[in-house]
């Protein structure tokens, strides 16, 4: 395809990159890898009191943590700049004085309104199809202001006169931006340049039908990155909002992506956000990891939560993470799940202390200790063997010592296997733990 294709993501720094807006970005990213294309990045800052650069590194850092990276803008460069609008004010004059020398423009209370010509615009949506906007009525299509009595400008006028500049072939944003369309296509025409071609893409709505606002949750893209997500499964979920490729597949690498990719293929319907698929496709992204990844990250998501490895001999936390993998979705989920390897003092689980913390029960667990204090070795298969041999003894079913045990020496009713777990934990710390849960039964 032509090397011609240029996209743009031109979003406003305020504070985080919303789902929506990651969304709107990758889409872009991946008609521009498609097509041989140029995604140029442009910072629309021309808010000073809600802008700063900080705003404008959470969106760096967003499209860098998904992968997306851009041709021309910000900390890239690029032939068509400046790249945020905040230094593009002599740019903004230039084509108001255009305006102002065919008449389109005219004062009003201190701003500055855009002339509409009083006709139907047909936009040709490469997504939304073949659409007719009646502009003809001043009652409902006021003539727009492009700069307020205060001198800032219009997202209109900027927005159009960016794409012109920067030379953006195709303009792909959400649907929510379909009606400002007809009155972008007035100013192209005013500018005496050629239209570029829309693509609405669908909103993203809530589970409920309701549009997905800044405070639903999962609507931040911080939500993910903080949250132990891996930025490949977060961006295929997002792929498939709005777009799939036709075969009910959804764990799709992004090479493959961008061969399928194209705006045609776009849904019309619109997406519907589920963040329990999302962490579902995260965990069969987390099960797929390499050892050294996965490695990496675990001890990243258990120093987050003030773990300190140092403590530890490296066999020990390698063989205790090992026992986690295939076992959890999240990475912020580990902390709780394998978080008994390294404490001592953790919270035995309430629901389980009324269960199995049974007067019954504290002979039973010393009778365990007795079995597994006979034992040579303390390896997994040994450790199950003494179990089981003790439920036999007792006259009950293997699960009535499995569930207090577990419980005794996590803290938890679920977790990692049970005999691995004593295994790696070591008869000493198995056998304080068992005394300290016995303790605890009156």
């Amino acid at each position: 395809m032509s090397s011609t294709v240029r996209v743009r993501f031109a979003p406003s720094p305020t504070g985080y990159l919303h789902i929506g807006g990651a969304r709107t970005a990758l889409f872009n990213w991946l008609y521009a890898k498609h097509t041989g294309g140029t995604l140029v990045l442009r910072i629309e800052d021309t808010d000073r009191a809600r802008n700063t650069e900080e705003a404008a590194r959470a969106i760096y850092d967003g499209l860098r943590w998904l992968g997306l990276d851009w041709d021309e803008g910000p900390q890239a460069g690029g032939n068509f700049g400046p790249y945020f609008q905040s230094e593009r004010e002599a740019v903004y004059q230039s084509y108001l004085d255009k305006l102002r020398a065919a008449d389109r423009v005219y004062e009003d209370a201190g701003s500055v309104r855009f002339l509409f010509a009083r006709e139907k615009i047909v936009v040709d949506d490469i997504i939304c199809g073949r659409i007719e906007f009646d502009m003809t009525s001043a009652e409902t299509n006021p003539d727009m202001t492009v700069r307020r009595p205060d001198g800032s400008w219009i997202f209109h006028f900027v927005n159009v006169v960016d794409d012109v500049e920067m030379k953006i072939s195709h303009v792909i944003r959400g649907e929510d931006h379909l009606s400002n369309t007809p009155k972008h296509v007035q100013l192209y025409r005013a500018f005496g340049a050629r239209p570029p071609r829309f693509a609405h893409i669908p909103l993203i709505l809530n589970k409920d039908g309701s549009k997905m606002s800044k405070r639903d949750q999962g609507a931040s893209l911080n939500t993910y990155m903080e949250g132990g997500y891996l930025p490949e499964a977060v961006r295929n979920y997002l792929c498939l909002l709005g777009w799939s490729p036709k075969d009910n597949r959804e764990k799709l690498e992004i090479d493959e992506v961008v061969r399928l990719f194209d705006l045609e293929k776009i849904h019309r319907k619109n997406g519907s956000f589920d963040l329990d698929k999302c962490t579902w496709l995260n965990g069969e992204y987390v099960r797929e990891l390499s050892d050294d990844r996965f490695h990496n990250l675990a001890r990243q998501a258990l120093q987050k939560a003030g773990i300190d490895f140092s403590k530890f001999p490296p066999d020990y936390v390698h063989a205790a993470l090992e026992t986690c993998k295939g076992k959890f979705k999240i990475f912020s989920e580990l902390p709780g799940y394998c978080g008994f390897y390294f404490r001592d003092d953790f919270e035995y689980n309430p629901d389980g202390v009324a269960k199995h913390f049974v007067p019954e029960n504290k002979p039973r667990l010393l009778a365990v200790r007795e079995a597994f204090a006979a034992l040579d070795s303390f390896d997994a298969a040994d450790l199950e063997t003494a179990l089981k041999a003790t439920a036999a003894q007792l006259n009950v079913k293997v699960g009535a010592l499995v569930h207090p045990m577990r419980l005794a020496v996590t803290g938890s009713n679920a977790g990692p296997s049970l005999y691995h777990l004593l295994e790696i934990l070591g008869k000493e710390k198995v056998f304080a733990r068992i005394d300290r849960a016995s303790a605890k039964i009156s």
